[in-house]
């Protein structure tokens, strides 16, 4: 290490990182899970981590999000931080897992390997695949380098606009990920195909989003783009094909395409649903007779992004909440002492806060209460319950909605699939209770990552992609849409879903 860089130990994640000397850490750890919400704007309070060796000075927006115990125990702002000398932070809180999944699938007549990748907004997985077999050979997940411009996808979009480059960071990083995942083997990979939400498909393929970033929000280029891989500077063959996949409208993007491919949508013949639980909420209903899909924007609630003690699914964060005996019970993410609350925890708390009446179902807070205390230190404010209800309403409203197009009702739903992250950790118990989905329970579950598996069933089996054409909603030219979105705020399970 020479004199004109520092070497960074974050903790517990064993990982050693140099900066040049005087460097902001932002500039290192985006890569390794640290978020920055509000993209360094010193805004939300959201990148703090812990000086544990070393010493970094307290900043004025330091003064401003801890108090003076925090700042004398050493947690600092990442994004406004500069290493002047070697440092070891505690980063634990942001270590996470990233769902993948490697069941075997079936082979198809085709030979050689194939890649498959989900590439999310918050973390990328991807598989190396036996197209012959269908077999599993390698698994890559990574968080996407794109974090350090913001946690979620209109953040990306602004900072795109305002010139900075999004594109070249995450074909570098899927480019290292794809090397590795064909590494002494590379000479065999015949395809890549990469979905992600309409914001990555138009980063990733280096297009404009200045679209996506106002009224109506729609883009003129959704289609599928195919890459060589000296397009995008892959050591790959130069016969192998490169495909992101098209987007289905408007903020509906390719994940949703895979996850229709992966729940079978198009060869059912009773109706089924796919809801994918975010800050973009993405929803697609139907058939091999009909399929409708939506977006709506639900908020960064469910990622627990505009909850005061918010944080995601990382160590610390009380994860499930229930009510025994008269008392709440928490469970946190490595089960350790609750350092805030993450989606699920959030879903779970609303719920049992109307199961003891803490909470009523218009969303105040009982007795005039201004906190709803879940588990010292971390308690719900009234701000959070209405951050939650603005959430649960954008789904809920969007799923009545395609529903009534198709002339169903949810009791006409065989299943109702929960794809993705939080739809794998949320109670469908809670989320019932609450009216976030509004449909029994018993044909209510999560299925994973849904976005990956339809990915590896497209590289097996193209015809997978065989189905009816998917009709796009845009939900807020909905006539009915303000006053079902005001129906659904109340904190109560529809009668559908008894």
């Amino acid at each position: 290490m020479s004199e004109a860089s520092v070497r960074i130990r974050l903790e517990p994640l064993s990982v050693e990182v140099e900066i040049p000397r005087g460097g902001l850490l932002s500039s290192v750890l985006a890569a390794h899970g640290v978020e920055f919400p509000c993209a360094g704007a010193s805004a939300c309070g959201g990148c703090r981590v812990r000086v544990l060796a070393g010493s970094l000075p307290i900043s004025d927006a330091d003064r401003a999000v801890f108090s003076a115990g925090e700042l004398e125990d050493g947690w600092r702002l990442a994004c406004q931080a500069r290493a002047a000398m070697p440092l070891a932070l505690d980063c634990g809180q942001w270590h996470m897992e990233v769902l993948a999944g490697d069941g075997q699938l079936a082979g198809s007549a085709r030979s050689g390997l194939g890649i498959a990748i989900d590439l999310g907004t918050t973390t990328i997985a991807a598989q190396t695949i036996d197209l012959a077999t269908g077999e599993v050979l390698a698994i890559e997940t990574l968080l996407n380098p794109q974090a350090r411009f913001g946690a979620d996808v209109m953040s990306r979009v602004q900072a795109a606009l305002s010139g900075a480059d999004l594109t070249g960071p995450i074909r570098r990083s899927l480019g290292d990920t794809v090397a590795q995942l064909a590494a002494g083997r590379a000479e065999h990979v015949v395809e890549v195909v990469v979905v992600g939400n309409t914001v990555m498909h138009h980063l990733f393929s280096g297009l404009d989003v200045k679209p996506l970033a106002q009224v109506p929000f729609q883009s003129s280029h959704l289609e599928a783009q195919q890459f060589a891989p000296a397009d995008l500077g892959w050591t790959l063959p130069s016969s192998c094909h490169i495909r992101m996949e098209r987007c289905l409208g408007g903020f509906v993007g390719s994940d949703i395409l895979a996850g229709i491919v992966a729940v079978g949508m198009a060869h059912s013949d009773a109706p089924v649903a796919l809801i994918d639980l975010g800050t973009n909420g993405e929803i697609a209903i139907g058939s091999r007779a009909r399929i409708v899909c939506a977006s709506t924007a639900a908020g960064p609630a469910f990622e627990a992004g505009s909850i005061a003690m918010g944080m995601r699914a990382a160590r610390g964060a009380i994860a499930h909440v229930a009510w025994e005996n008269g008392e709440l019970l928490v469970t946190t993410v490595g089960g350790g002492t609750a350092r805030g609350i993450c989606g699920s925890g959030l879903v779970d708390a609303a719920a049992v806060g109307l199961q003891c009446g803490a909470i009523l179902p218009s969303g105040r807070l009982a007795n005039g209460a201004s906190v709803f205390p879940i588990s010292d230190p971390v308690v719900l404010m009234q701000s959070d319950i209405r951050e939650l209800q603005l959430a649960k309403a954008a789904i809920a409203s969007g799923f009545r909605l395609l529903l009534r197009r198709l002339g169903l009702r949810a009791g006409d739903l065989e299943s109702v699939y929960l794809a993705g992250a939080f739809g794998n950790y949320v109670s469908v118990e809670s989320a019932v209770a609450i009216g976030l989905i509004e449909a029994p329970a018993k044909v209510v579950r999560a299925v994973g990552n849904t976005a990956l598996h339809g990915a590896k069933l497209l590289l097996l089996s193209p015809e997978a992609e065989d189905r009816p054409g998917i009709e796009h909603v845009s939900l807020a030219s909905e006539p009915d849409f303000e006053d079902e979105y005001v129906s659904c705020m109340a904190l109560r399970a529809s009668e559908s879903a008894q």
